[in-house]
């Protein structure tokens, strides 16, 4: 017992000099563990602006993507044109009204908003921005807009991949309608209908395999913009966005992205 006695002084000192209370040694204590909740609402960030800057993602002041270096130090690159942001994902985003905006990468004009759009993000929903149109380099400004992704509910079904499509063109003569295409089976897939620039539409389900899609004018004969051999696997979502200036045909294309599921 006069082991026991010895410890009491230590333990009231261990406790004082870390806890400065006993209460650990209460059974009855309540210990308060909460932590703020991580925000449910996801984005994602694409620069499909012709001739734009390189450019960091901003929501608010606070930026939101960022590039760095092989020293370390944050890139002056930015995203590129044609490019994705955080490699093509999703980046955590609270709840709320937001200014979103693009902003210049590199050392000139650092940090100048070339783009914005407001919008109110609602919980555990998913989004993305565009940087689309065409850049003024006189103004240094160019367009923008944000769409919900409307992600499907419920259990994956594997037996379907679903693919949705976006107009970023914002010179276009139209609506644009996407077809895909199964290579084996040759049977055609729209892909949302006619959908009108700053706009997208929903998910459609269509067996896996592999397409060659093609963008068209409504009532038009021919196709805006092609693109071959693209595999849609089961479980999976896709967005496929058309990009570019109907002026430069090399600057068009239908870009490819994998949703988070």
């Amino acid at each position: 017992m006069a082991i026991m006695r010895s410890l009491k002084p230590i333990a009231a000192l261990l406790c004082a000099a870390v806890l400065t209370s006993c209460d650990l040694f209460d059974e009855n204590a309540v210990q308060d563990i909460t932590a703020p909740n991580t925000p449910a609402s996801r984005i994602k960030f694409h620069n499909f602006g012709v001739n734009s800057p390189g450019v960091n993602f901003y929501a608010d002041d606070v930026k939101m993507t960022a590039i760095s270096s092989t020293t370390g130090t944050e890139s002056t690159t930015g995203t590129v044109y044609g490019g994705l942001s955080a490699n093509g994902m999703y980046v955590v985003i609270a709840p709320g009204s937001h200014t979103l905006s693009g902003r210049i990468a590199a050392a000139v004009d650092k940090d100048l908003s070339i783009s914005n759009a407001a919008t109110t993000i609602e919980d555990g929903k998913y989004y993305s921005y565009f940087q689309s149109g065409i850049y003024n380099a006189t103004t240094k400004t160019i367009d923008a807009f944000v769409i919900e992704d409307p992600m499907p509910s419920g259990p994956v079904d594997y037996s379907v991949a679903q693919v949705r499509f976006v107009n970023a063109i914002s010179n276009g003569t139209g609506d644009l309608n996407l077809i895909a295409t199964n290579t084996t089976t040759t049977t055609d897939y729209p892909l949302g209908g006619a959908t009108a620039y700053k706009s997208g539409s929903a998910f459609v389900a269509v067996p896996p395999g592999i397409y060659n899609l093609r963008a068209a004018y409504t009532g038009a004969g021919t196709n805006l913009i092609t693109r071959n051999t693209l595999s849609f696997v089961g479980g999976r979502s896709y967005t496929i966005a058309a990009r570019g200036s109907t002026a430069t045909a090399s600057t068009l294309a239908l870009d490819f992205t994998l949703n988070q599921r």
